[in-house]
């Protein structure tokens, strides 16, 4: 974005001084998270930056720690459990999360904003409390330790995501679309699968996105209900600060952070296509 001809000094003061700050912001919050990265890298045991290291020196970085990642069962195990887990609450929660948007998109349903403010209030209340919560309710099904416990309780957390973002995907829905569409005889089935689901996409899939990344984050949930065979990502790295600190814990953060990063950029792919969809230019 380029200024105008006729901006004056304080009107390029304040351009370049209010992009200057978010650029600041920006670092402020993410450098932690990058400094993750080349840690992962240190052929040394340590959690800090060796001499070497800082020299550059081609000696002092190494791939040990991902080999090691890769060779411990513990953390196989955990991959192949987080895995599980994303992809089995993300379908759910995505399911979920897609009929209470659509229910709640409706002008003539009673008690919206209560029913809203419930159905999104797993995002609110502390995770401690929903984890204790869950643990008391699901101890009594039988669901605790085990695999089907952990991903009703990450749906449960990934939902609301799942409900916020399709519903800001069907505030700007044109529903003379499916009126046209019941005017013809098309049946409320074919007019959803043809029509809605079509436009809908790109928030469906954004909030499965959201959804399983809150999955793959949550560590105090397994705490509660996991056992030694449900460990995942956060619960394996926790554990290895409390009992064996090794850079492992940053290679796994690494891989976490790329993940991650890969995510948000097919999130933002989705955002896009569903502005051309609906004809607006950014």
């Amino acid at each position: 974005m380029s200024l105008p001809s006729y901006t004056g000094p304080l009107g390029r003061t304040w351009f370049y001084g209010v992009r200057g700050f978010g650029l600041l912001v920006l670092l402020f919050l993410i450098l932690p998270v990058l400094v993750v990265i080349p840690l992962s890298f240190n052929v040394e045991p340590y959690f800090s930056f060796t001499s070497g290291m800082l020299k550059l020196d081609p000696a002092a970085f190494s791939n040990r720690w991902y080999h090691e990642l890769l060779e411990d069962p513990m953390w196989l195990l955990s991959f192949k459990n987080s895995l599980i887990i994303a992809a089995s609450s993300t379908v759910i929660a995505t399911l979920l999360g897609t009929l209470a948007a659509l229910g709640l998109s409706r002008s003539n349903l009673p008690c919206k904003a209560l029913l809203m403010g419930t159905l999104i209030s797993p995002m609110i209340v502390p995770v401690i409390i929903s984890s204790a919560g869950m643990y008391f309710f699901y101890s009594t099904l039988g669901l605790a330790h085990n695999h089907l416990g952990i991903i009703l309780a990450h749906a449960v957390l990934g939902t609301p995501f799942v409900i916020i973002t399709v519903t800001a995907t069907l505030v700007s829905f044109d529903h003379s679309l499916t009126r046209a569409a019941s005017s013809l005889g098309a049946s409320s089935s074919y007019t959803f699968l043809r029509i809605t689901f079509p436009l809908i996409r790109p928030g469906i899939i954004s909030g499965g996105l959201f959804a399983m990344v809150t999955s793959f984050d949550e560590a105090v949930v397994v705490q509660f209900l996991g056992g030694i065979e449900q460990r995942t990502i956060p619960r394996q790295m926790w554990s290895g600060m409390r009992e064996q600190i090794s850079p492992t814990i940053l290679a796994a953060a690494t891989l976490l952070i790329l993940g991650s990063v890969m995510l948000l950029v097919a999130i933002e792919i989705m955002r896009r296509r569903a502005l051309r969809l609906r004809g607006i230019k950014e």
